[in-house]
Formats: structure tokens, C-alpha cells, sequence
């Protein structure tokens, strides 16, 4: 099992999970069979071949990238076409499926199927867009859509359109080779979740990558020298022989810490996080705090850290979907903005999408959080009921 970490501020703010051996199965693009169609959900169900049959939504997906593009529009039982995992299986969930072929480098993200181009939410320099733009969708041209990431804000036009050129090869050759190729083969397979980590970490934040495993240095060293040459030189071996990387970055009580439902702040409050099958629930309490400010001085201090920490969690804990959070109650309405503003704050440095959406009449403010990869805590059933050793990559 290889265990990625992500770590800041003396803190694991991220952890991902993966088998050491086997294909990594999200962003990767197959040849797959329609086996049915449901029309009360508007849905279709197609193989991809090992035992694994994905959701593709026929509301997201209207133009099907079919192997050999025949007479009839209308998707059918039995039509070949190509599709690329969008979203990992969660619990009972099949694994989600889309014809819209998404192609993700450092600094742009290039997709088939829609058009466009558009920006990072977190790139604000609008001259610097408007100038851009122009050079982007020449480049980019009919059939394609980009988004320039938050890599891409301090790139040159010279490197944004060579990556370009470069993603838009990579699709142009899956879509040769398809017609030539069996159902069920794996046209495009996706960086391993290590490597990609390391790609999407924010340039500017990126410090050093180190892991303590020889096969994943001569990896990671081959992978940065194609694509990142700039990061090269970050890249360290760890070697200690009475100090493992687990240990010296406490990677294990930091896993350990993920399956609590319980987590205390620095100013004894606390927070209780649970997670269910429509969304996840997060209570704040005040907890042990004892502090010698008013009511309403005290509430608010609990209520900021709590947004701080509960953006952490999130992200440590890849909690996603709908999420529902009970602060403390606020009788001030600019107390309550106050927090709204900060929870906002927190939430823009998480590279997954997450939007704050209001506070109910109830007091309960609700988040959203794109879904992705699997919960740790379901990563982590599935690493513990299997043995051998874990490999770390610190980023």
C-alpha cells in the first residue's frame, strides 16, 4: 500500500491511500459496453470490463464518443463507446462514468466534449484573463474546452500553450487508436495517485517531496524530469534507520485520528464529525473553555477555530458531498457574517471544489464538497484488511 501525505504548518493535511500494485482506475479511459438503459433515472450502465460497470449519467453525457460512430445518436444496449472514470466507487455506488474526456496537466485542464475557456476561481487577475484568452481559444480551438489552474497564474503563454498541444496529442491519439482496439481495453491510463498529487500540489507551496522507498524515488525522480523539471530538485530519499518517515511525520496516529468522531480544538471546544450515507454531520461544542471573555467574545472564538479545523478535516478526511454543520448559536448578525466570511476563506485552499452555501433558518450552515475519491475511512478498511507493507511519499 502506498500512502501519500501532504503536510503544512507542521500539520497532515491530506492523506490518500492506494495499492501499490494494479491499475489506477480514476481519470483512466476505456472501451466500454452499454449493458442497460434506465430511463426512469436517465442513466445508462455501462462494463468497463473486470467485473467493474460504471454509472453514466445520460443528463450529463448527450454526445456518446462511440467507437465506430454508426447511424443512430440514441445511445443503445450493446454500443461500444469510450468513457473515462470521473468518480471512484463509494460504499454501494458504482463508480461514475463520463464522455467527456477530462486531460489534466500542471497547469491547464483540457476536455473533449465541451467548449470553452475558463479560469481558476483562484486566479483574480482579470487583465491578465482578458489578455489570455484570446491566445487560448485559438489554440485550443473547435471541439475542445480548457481551464487554466492555479499553477497556470504565474506560467508563461509560451509554456500554458505547449502543454496545450501536448494534452491535446494525448486525446487526439486515444481517439485513433479506439476503433482499432477491443471492448474493454484501457485506452489512457491515469498517473498513479502519488504522481498525481505531486502534480496538482500548488507550485508556489511546494517546498520538498520525500519518500523512504527506492522503487518510488526512481518513480517520482522520472516522472518530474518529463514533467516538472522545475520540482527535480526537491525530491529527497529518506533514510533512517532508527526513525521511520511514518514516524517522523506520525502518519499512523494521524490515520488513527481520522476514525474518531471526536476532535478537540486548542481552546477546548470540540467538534463531533459524522459521516452518513446522504451526508455528513458536524456538531461544534464549546466543550472544556474556560476562557474569561463575554458569551458572546467566547462563542465566536470557538466558532472561527471550529470553521479552521473543520476545513482541515474535510480535506484529511476527503469528506464530500453534502455537508451540514451545527456552529454554536450567534445572536449577532455580524458575528454570524464574520464566520461565513472565514469558513469561505478556509474552504478556497482546498484544491477540491467546495462552495458554502448559506445558513439555514435553523442555524445550520450547509457546505457542499465535490465527490471525488473514496472517504479515508473507507480507504483505510480497505488497507487494513490487507497485509504487507505501506510506502510513504511525503509532498
Amino acid at each position: 500500500m502506498i500512502c501519500t501525505a501532504l503536510a503544512g504548518d507542521r500539520k497532515i493535511l491530506q492523506i490518500r491511500l492506494e495499492p501499490d500494485e494494479g491499475e489506477t482506475l480514476l481519470n483512466s479511459i476505456y472501451i466500454g459496453k452499454v449493458q442497460n438503459i434506465r430511463k426512469n433515472i436517465n442513466a445508462a450502465f455501462v462494463d468497463i470490463g473486470g467485473g467493474i460497470t460504471g454509472y453514466y449519467s445520460l443528463t450529463d453525457n448527450q454526445n456518446h464518443q462511440y467507437v465506430n460512430p454508426g447511424t443512430h445518436k440514441e445511445l443503445r444496449v450493446g454500443d461500444e463507446i469510450i468513457v473515462q472514470v470521473s468518480r471512484e466507487a463509494v460504499k454501494t455506488k458504482a463508480p461514475v462514468l463520463s464522455g467527456n474526456l477530462v486531460f489534466t496537466g500542471k497547469l491547464t485542464v483540457l476536455t473533449a466534449g465541451k467548449s470553452g475557456v475558463g479560469f481558476s476561481n483562484k486566479i483574480t487577475d482579470r487583465q491578465w484573463k482578458n489578455a489570455l484568452r484570446p491566445v487560448l481559444e485559438q489554440e485550443v480551438g473547435e471541439g475542445y474546452g480548457l481551464i487554466v489552474r492555479t499553477n497556470g497564474k504565474d506560467a508563461s503563454s509560451k509554456e500554458l500553450l505547449a502543454e496545450i498541444r501536448s494534452l491535446k496529442k494525448t486525446c487526439s491519439d486515444i481517439m485513433k487508436s479506439a476503433p482499432y482496439r477491443s471492448c474493454y481495453s484501457r485506452l489512457y491510463q491515469a498517473p498513479a495517485a502519488f504522481l498525481a498529487g505531486i502534480r496538482d500540489a500548488y507550485a508556489d507551496q511546494l517546498q520538498e517531496i520525500v519518500t523512504d522507498d527506492t522503487s518510488l524515488y526512481e518513480q517520482i525522480d522520472g516522472f518530474l524530469k518529463q514533467e516538472q523539471p522545475e520540482d527535480a530538485g526537491k525530491l529527497r530519499l529518506y533514510q533512517d534507520d532508527l526513525l521511520s518517515l511514518s514516524s517522523l511525520y506520525c502518519l499512523d496516529k494521524a490515520m488513527e485520528d481520522v476514525t474518531a468522531d471526536r476532535v478537540w480544538l486548542k481552546s477546548g471546544g470540540y467538534l463531533v464529525i459524522e459521516p452518513t450515507e446522504a451526508l455528513v454531520v458536524i456538531d461544534v461544542n464549546t466543550g472544556k473553555y474556560s476562557g474569561k471573555k463575554t458569551m458572546q467574545e467566547t462563542i465566536l472564538k470557538i466558532n472561527l477555530e471550529a470553521a479552521e479545523e473543520i476545513g482541515r478535516q474535510l480535506r484529511l478526511r476527503n469528506l464530500s458531498g453534502i455537508i451540514i454543520v451545527d456552529f454554536i448559536d450567534m445572536a449577532a448578525e455580524e458575528d454570524r457574517k464574520r464566520l461565513l466570511e472565514h469558513l469561505e476563506a478556509v474552504v478556497r485552499l482546498d484544491p477540491v471544489k467546495t462552495t458554502v452555501v448559506d445558513i439555514t433558518k435553523l442555524n445550520l450552515v450547509e457546505l457542499t464538497r465535490k465527490k471525488i475519491h473514496r472517504p479515508l475511512h473507507e480507504q483505510l478498511s480497505a488497507w487494513r484488511k490487507t497485509s504487507g507493507n505501506t510506502k510513504e511519499t511525503l509532498v
